[in-house]
């Protein structure tokens, strides 16, 4: 008769993400992520294969509640300007909060030259957000609450850019000050 599972496989896998996110792919040994995440090795190769999968999974979980967070505070905004000031707040305040970055860009800037599939992952995840910022430009557009001077898209890449710099810049000893003085030069630009 088969085992059933003795853990939630979303709790452990959060577990896993934090902890890779913490100290990134390659200073995580199997070793740690048994210990962090509470299971037995054999479980974690059961349910997840390999280190290489559970990291791969840990970026999709990532992915989903960053793209929750956002649109949580996205439809609370009455305005376009207001949604893209949340995601600048969001990127701002919340890398103060958690020191950690952006796993996207911890996972580019560690993997994507010699991992494809963290590559794919990463640049999947950007390019969402991309489209995320390209959908509110739009609404601000049509709104008349931003310039129609430039393609929507080509203002999206620009302002994802801003927020990669910023998610860097906030694991840094920047002020907080600086962060947002980049974030509403960003936002003028749009203004026209």
């Amino acid at each position: 008769m088969a085992r059933s599972k003795e853990y939630d496989e979303n709790e452990v896998l959060l577990k896993a993400m934090q902890l890779f996110w913490e100290q990134g792919y390659e200073r995580t040994s199997m070793s740690e992520l048994v210990e962090f995440m509470g299971i037995h090795r054999r479980s974690l190769y059961e349910t997840f294969t390999d280190k290489h999968t559970l990291f791969l999974k840990s970026l999709d979980r990532y992915g989903e509640l960053m793209d929750f967070r956002l649109q949580q505070g996205i439809i609370q905004a009455e305005t376009a300007a207001e949604a893209l000031h949340f995601i600048f707040k969001y990127t701002i305040d919340e890398n103060n909060n958690y020191p950690l970055g952006c796993l996207f860009v911890n996972a580019a800037v560690e993997l994507a030259v010699r991992d494809a599939d963290a590559d794919m992952k990463a640049t999947e995840g950007f390019a969402r957000e991309e489209q995320l910022l390209e959908e509110i430009i739009d609404w601000g557009k049509q709104n008349q609450e931003f310039s129609h001077d430039f393609v929507s898209s080509d203002l999206a890449e620009s302002m994802h850019n801003t927020l990669l710099g910023l998610r860097v810049m906030a694991r840094t000893s920047i002020s907080k000050e600086k962060l947002y003085r980049i974030a509403d030069s960003s936002m003028k630009m749009l203004e026209g």
